[in-house]
């Protein structure tokens, strides 16, 4: 006879009365180091900020577009990201409408040059994901690979010494 074991699962559930947690809201700025990594994630660190991001990289989007392209965003969580986005200089909202107030919604130049964080987190996650979903060159089919890239010494820095440090500025 098989032995059996006993297993016990815990959770600590945290119950609150409809009110904010603070688990929507950006880190404080005491909690965060002043690296660059660390000013990015104040930015654009949240759940859906990215997604919103991504969404209007094609062009300028209208706000029920934006709900539809981004599955699972609620309303209120979309229109708080947009203006927050907008306050932080990486979108511009354009209004088209004055009854009712509607605006079309575009990224900045600022905002623009995340594409290149978006194509290393994607690349990132495609490698632990399901492979159906990965980046692939057009005319040969192979999977895009992201690197580093010396525009100054027109090099890859992916294959330096592991001892030689990068450096932001």
């Amino acid at each position: 006879m098989p032995s059996t074991s006993s297993l016990v699962v815990t959770c600590k559930l945290l119950l609150t009365d409809g009110k904010p947690t603070g688990y929507d809201q950006p880190m404080a700025e005491s909690e965060l180091d002043s690296s660059p990594l660390a000013e990015a994630l104040a930015r654009v660190g949240d759940r859906w900020t990215l997604l919103v991001v991504e969404a209007l990289l094609p062009g300028p989007r209208r706000f029920n577009d934006l709900l539809s392209q981004i599955p699972g965003i609620a309303a209120n969580i979309l229109s708080e990201r947009l203006k927050r986005l907008e306050r932080d200089g990486l979108l511009v909202a354009r209004p088209y409408s004055q009854r009712p107030p509607r605006a079309a919604y575009q990224l900045t130049a600022e905002g623009t040059e995340l594409a290149g964080a978006l194509r290393l987190l994607a690349h990132w996650g495609t490698r632990h994901t399901d492979q159906a979903d990965t980046p692939r060159h057009l005319t040969c089919g192979t999977p895009i690979e992201a690197r580093w890239y010396c525009p100054t010494c027109d090099q890859l820095v992916d294959h330096e010494p592991r001892h030689t440090q990068m450096h932001y500025v």
